[in-house]
């Protein structure tokens, strides 16, 4: 029985000691402990600092902000750091105890270890590349990018070893990128050389200015060789980047100009009308989700984002009203006089331009939805803005609306059987007045939505809808009035025309030298070809 219990209480015994020995360790803090024993006194107190920062380790951050802000004390011949709570800590933030396992605090009289006047710009500049370790994702962005642009290659240690840490993609990209940075300034001329060969695969255009001071002062053939392949591959990038940047950018005004456009398709295409106000409807688009921004700010800022679901339809519906009574009141006594009407619009087009400054002031802004901000990095250094993609499948989606009501439904049937033939529409029982004002108010209500979408990546004033009038009437004509295949084709056109000229003219002008220099190249399009891309054929042709 006797040895039955001693072998239960040596069992007893091997597992209380396999516990002890589980307990997890701490590995770091005996040596940046042992390290910083040397903070205590004056005389080996810089000496303990860059000892510190050769750890490079992020828990010496907090020795070190406790260092610099007084709050480090030495306790039992450890360093302690004084917690917001009042009580003492060791560098990984654990409590120390004392004999009855209760927390430390300093006792009266008990002074933390001063920081010489001299070593605070030390101690700070070694805070500052600590930051590449932070929680805080663009922190350690910024520090790592501000460590590359140093010149210090002392902080390649400390970038390698966060590299090793960090998990984020973009950070990591940016920290390779400072190494090398760093690295261009080696002696090792083969280091150097790899650095530059590593710039040229991460496209780095912050490292070109070095890779060219390189080019012009490396004595080395080989490393200045790659410096030269390095600056030849990240241009060559750029300028493949730029296309592609130019290339959404007109994708995107070209969306904007064909949802606009398709208003104008219905109410000049179809129904022969030359509305001048109808940038004045995509102004009331743009006013109208200001207007549901504001009232959801002051009644329901905790589904603010929300307010776009809203202001969109309300933008088609408060255009289309306005279009509505428009044509009721003045248009329908004008039908046939193509000079009055164009007139008279221009003027109520001021009118309600004048009316918008009155009331909201010159300028206004629409915050987009948080939904909306950011966007697609399709290449580095290249971000597709999600609000102008919205555009793009907006302009999409109205367009495939607005064949389908047109071309597939019994209602377009009726409208296309006015546009052509007035009188034989009317004998067999199709209402023309009601056509009539329905098509100028869808007309108008597109143009709502498109000033509605507008707002989203621009500033809402009373002249806004004045930028695009001119270029929708050009997309109408030279697609082919009543084409909407056409329309596509002049949208794009215009709006890829528009941001290919400006770079390529540059100044602080190209963007008016551009739309001028499209605008002549329509005029002379349209000198040999009058119908535009894709006139119409059959009775419509020989009608008009």
């Amino acid at each position: 029985m006797a040895s039955l219990l001693s072998l239960a209480l040596l069992l007893v015994l091997g597992i209380a000691g396999a516990g002890v020995a589980a307990t997890p360790s701490r590995p770091g803090v005996t040596e940046l402990e042992s390290t910083a024993k040397g903070l205590g006194s004056p005389a080996t107190q810089r000496e303990a600092i860059l000892a510190l920062q050769a750890i490079s380790d992020p828990s010496m951050e907090a020795v070190l902000r406790a260092l610099k802000d007084g709050a480090l004390y030495q306790w039992k011949g450890r360093i302690a750091i004084l917690g917001d709570d009042g009580t003492l800590k060791d560098a990984r933030g654990q409590p120390l105890l004392d004999a009855q396992g209760q927390p430390v605090s300093p006792e009266s009289g008990h002074e933390a270890i001063a920081l010489e006047e001299e070593l605070f710009g030390l101690v700070q500049r070694i805070l500052e590349r600590l930051e590449v370790f932070g929680a805080d994702r663009e922190a350690r962005k910024a520090a790592a990018f501000k460590l590359g642009g140093s010149g210090d290659i002392s902080a390649i240690p400390v970038l390698l070893k966060a590299a090793e840490r960090e998990t984020d993609r973009d950070v990591k990209t940016v920290i390779e990128e400072s190494v090398a940075k760093l690295q261009l300034l080696a002696p090792d001329p083969a280091t150097r050389a790899g650095a530059a060969r590593s710039l040229a695969r991460l496209r780095s255009e912050a490292a070109l200015p070095q890779l060219r001071a390189m080019l012009a002062h490396e004595p080395d053939g080989k490393a200045k060789a790659a410096a030269r392949d390095a600056i030849q591959r990240i241009e060559s990038f750029m300028g493949l980047r730029n296309i592609v940047a130019y290339l959404f950018n007109g994708v995107s005004l070209g969306a904007v100009l064909l949802i606009m456009s398709l208003g104008l398709a219905v109410t000049f295409g179809l129904m022969g009308i030359i509305n001048m106000a109808h940038g004045e409807m995509l102004m009331l688009g743009s006013y109208t989700a200001y207007v549901v921004q504001e009232a959801f700010a002051s009644r329901l800022a905790s589904h603010q984002d929300y307010y776009f679901f809203v202001a969109l339809p309300l933008s088609f519906v408060v255009a289309g009203l306005v279009g509505l009574a428009l044509e009721g009141g003045i248009i329908r006594f004008l039908y046939g006089r193509p000079l009055e009407t164009l007139i008279v619009t221009w003027g109520i087009g001021m009118i309600f331009q004048q009316s918008a400054r009155l009331y909201f002031g010159d300028q206004t802004s629409v915050n987009p939805p948080t939904w909306f901000r950011g966007g697609v990095e399709v290449m580095r250094g290249l971000i597709f803005p999600w609000s102008r993609i919205f555009i793009v499948a907006l302009s999409v989606a109205a367009l495939a609306v607005l064949y389908l009501l047109l071309y597939r439904s019994y209602a377009g049937l009726r409208v296309r059987a006015v546009m052509q033939n007035r009188a034989m529409a009317s004998c067999v029982g199709v209402s023309t007045r009601k056509i009539d004002a329905l098509t100028f108010a869808l007309g108008t209500a597109l143009a709502g939505v498109a000033g509605c979408a507008l707002a989203l990546i621009s500033t809402v004033d009373p002249e806004v809808g004045k930028t695009y009038i001119v270029d929708a009437f050009m997309v109408v004509v030279l697609g082919g009035v009543g084409k909407l295949l056409g329309m596509v084709a002049a949208s794009f056109g215009i709006g890829l025309s528009n941001k290919i000229l400006e770079p390529s003219i540059g100044g602080t002008a190209a963007a008016i030298y551009a739309k001028v220099a499209v605008l002549a190249l329509a005029i002379g399009f349209l000198q040999w070809r009058p119908t535009g891309l894709f006139p119409a054929k059959g009775r419509a042709a020989e009608a008009a």
